[in-house]
């Protein structure tokens, strides 16, 4: 880092611990998916000061997405993983963004993911969260992956809480699903997010320190 480029590293993240910084700088922390869930997790990740985040998507940016997810009107048909890194980098610079525009798979999981601390699932189907999950237990049962069960709606906050399950943690309140008139709305996608998020950095310090 030049003299000026560390001036700014220690004032963005002045009110850290240096301990807890030094964890998480060093920490590689996967997204899989950067819709609502995904892209509300890596801006509080980043902001945090996450080292690298890996994140992958396939998906583009569309005027609906704008009501719950971290991207803007300019930045519609963009591809999502391009988008959020580049609104990533404004917050922080010094997070590296490790990106993978496809979709995930069992048979490239760990080409995406293999480098990762921890995962987090931040998928819109069952199908792909449950293929997420259960890949990531049988190829790496030490490694914590945090997902998502029931976040549609509004209110309900008592209701959203987190489960474990071995090295799986799921956060949300297990039961709300899309449903015709019932849509994820910001306020409690970005609730889950940031459990999750917050979850995460936790985990970090206790496998790390």
């Amino acid at each position: 880092m030049t003299e000026k480029t560390e001036d700014l590293y220690k004032e963005l993240f002045s009110g850290h611990d240096p301990a807890m910084l030094k964890v998480w700088q060093s920490s590689v922390v996967g997204i899989a998916g950067a819709g609502g869930l995904g892209s509300n997790i890596a801006i509080s990740l980043a902001r945090a000061g996450i080292g690298k985040l890996v994140i992958a998507d396939f998906d583009t940016v569309t005027t609906p997405n704008l009501n719950r997810q971290q991207f803007f009107l300019d930045q519609v048909g963009l591809p999502k993983v391009e988008a959020l890194r580049a609104n990533l980098l404004r917050i922080n610079p010094f997070c590296a963004c490790e990106l993978f525009n496809g979709t995930v798979t069992p048979d490239n999981l760990t080409e995406v993911f293999g480098s990762c601390d921890i995962l987090l699932e931040a998928f819109d189907g069952a199908e792909q969260k449950q293929m997420l999950i259960e890949t990531w237990q049988d190829l790496y049962p030490d490694k914590p992956l945090i997902g998502a069960s029931g976040l549609a709606g509004y209110g309900r906050n008592e209701l959203i809480r987190t489960v474990k399950l071995d090295n799986i943690y799921l956060c949300g309140d297990g039961v709300s699903e899309l449903t015709p008139g019932v849509s994820p709305v910001a306020p409690r996608v970005a609730i889950v997010a940031n459990m999750q998020a917050n979850l995460c950095l936790e985990l970090l310090i206790k496998l790390k320190s």
